[in-house]
């Protein structure tokens, strides 16, 4: 199978849905099920604002101080299109050079990555105005660790000694360092297009979930309109837990979405598939059935809550959204149409896992903690969780019939470079890990992923 990427996120599910056959229906727990390839399951682990070049702006080459874990690329690694290669790390043409963050600087500020300030950044493809229009430092208001670079902060990047996990992973399996997304804009936008492939038909609801205020079109719906493409972060219509005290988004614009998105279309076909996320989970409810999601878990950057509602978008499309965050009606529904409408808490995952009974095709969300957002995660934090899923599928028996793609919704405004094509969109880091997935293929330059066989993989910690 050969999935083009095409600089479209969405493409990582379309992809998934023609790994299987068109006809015949398909369970959780028919093992013996027929494919058009070796791969059953598909699982893409959706991750927050990170650009490619902030985690590999020098792969394979890494600093390596002696207090921290080592890293040493392998003699034929492939040339990357990266800062390293392109010649950007001491000529670039932005008002800050790039520079090294270190494993003790994991914890950052958070950089704008509004709609309208990313494309100022790139300043019609010369992609020379990062710190000036999505650079973000520490301020009285919101005091966070710049580096002591100030808006310089977003011209910043780690190598194999922090992100060792994710070097090591590209050693081994396929990556691709031209993976461009389809627009620009925060997590919404990103997470609407990976399901749909079209930020179009928002609608702007009325009032926020405390039904007093009125939501604003501005900055969230393109033109300031009430219905267009969705260009901001607002809150799903369809969610109960947008009210969550602890969330603090009870008074934030929210929206619906229109159209059809990759779960109806697996359902069309009767695939198993599943939006599995850290926090779904109702922790309680109110009187009238309510659902509440008042979890919370520290990073290193400190505690934040467990569930993002604007990181889920089935939650804006009605037919597709668990509004009440109801649970599976058993362990055997999970990947199936029932009251949880393939919603689900991230917990369920690991439950379908430990019965080897994983749904063809499950998105994995980690919650807030591990998610990999600057500012309130840190790219340690995110390794954990990634890690620690990709080894317990390793485990398995379905490892063998199984691929993992590693994706992020947006770049956070982070730098981004263009070495062999003119930069219209930000390029995110994607990749594809499994047991079929053969040692230095590398980087996809050709924006393709490939395919081939490995009988040993290895596990990494970090």
């Amino acid at each position: 199978m050969h999935c083009h990427v095409h600089k479209a996120v969405s493409l990582l599910a379309a992809c998934a849905l023609s790994v299987f056959p068109a006809t015949s229906a398909f369970a959780a727990d028919e093992p013996d099920f027929s494919t058009k390839t070796p791969i059953k399951h598909v699982v893409i682990i959706f991750q927050e604002n990170v650009s490619f070049d902030h985690y590999f702006a020098t792969y394979p080459n890494a600093t390596n101080p002696g207090a921290e874990p080592q890293f040493h690329g392998k003699d034929d690694t492939p040339r990357v299109n990266n800062l390293l290669a392109a010649g950007l790390l001491t000529e670039n043409p932005n008002s800050t050079q790039p520079f090294r963050l270190d494993r003790s600087q994991a914890v950052t500020c958070d950089q704008d990555h509004n709609y309208g300030d990313e494309q100022k950044s790139f300043d019609r493809g010369l992609m020379d105005k990062f710190p000036e229009f999505v650079g973000s430092g520490t301020s009285v208001s919101f005091p966070c660790a710049d580096a002591g670079k100030a808006k310089g902060l977003v011209m910043g990047y780690y190598d194999g000694n922090t992100v060792t996990a994710f070097w090591n992973y590209a050693q081994h399996f396929a990556m691709s360092d031209n993976s461009f997304s389809t627009g620009f804009g925060p997590s919404t936008p990103g997470a609407i297009n990976l399901i749909s492939g079209n930020t179009a038909g928002a609608t702007l609801t009325p009032f926020a979930a405390d039904g007093k205020t009125p939501g604003s079109a501005a900055g969230n719906i393109a033109g300031g309109l009430n219905s267009g493409a969705v260009i901001g972060d607002p809150r799903p219509e369809f969610d109960d837990c947008v009210s969550t005290p602890v969330i603090g988004t009870a008074k934030k614009t929210r929206i619906r979405m229109s159209g059809k998105n990759i779960g109806d279309l697996l359902n069309a076909k009767s695939i198993t598939w599943g939006w599995f996320q850290g926090g779904f989970g109702a922790t309680s409810r109110l009187a009238d059935g309510t659902a509440v999601c008042a979890g919370v878990t520290s990073s290193l950057a400190g505690p934040t809550s467990d569930y993002i509602p604007h990181h889920e978008p089935f939650m804006y499309f009605q037919l597709s959204a668990n509004r009440h965050h109801l649970p599976p009606s058993s362990p055997a529904a999970i990947g199936k149409t029932d009251q949880a409408n393939h919603q689900y808490d991230l917990s369920a995952f690991f439950t379908a896992l430990s019965e080897d009974k994983l749904p063809a095709v499950s998105f994995i969300k980690a919650k807030g903690a591990q998610d990999g957002h600057a500012g309130y995660s840190s790219p340690l934090d995110e390794q954990k969780f990634v890690v620690g899923l990709i080894n317990l599928l390793m485990q398995k028996n379905q490892w063998n019939e199984t691929a993992v793609i590693i994706a992020y919704d947006d770049s956070d405004g982070d730098l981004a470079i263009c070495q062999t094509e003119p930069c219209g969109s930000p390029r995110n880091r994607s990749g594809l890990n499994s047991a079929l997935h053969r040692s230095q293929l590398g980087f996809g330059t050709h924006r393709r992923w490939l395919f081939g066989r490995e009988s040993r993989y290895a596990q990494w910690a970090i």
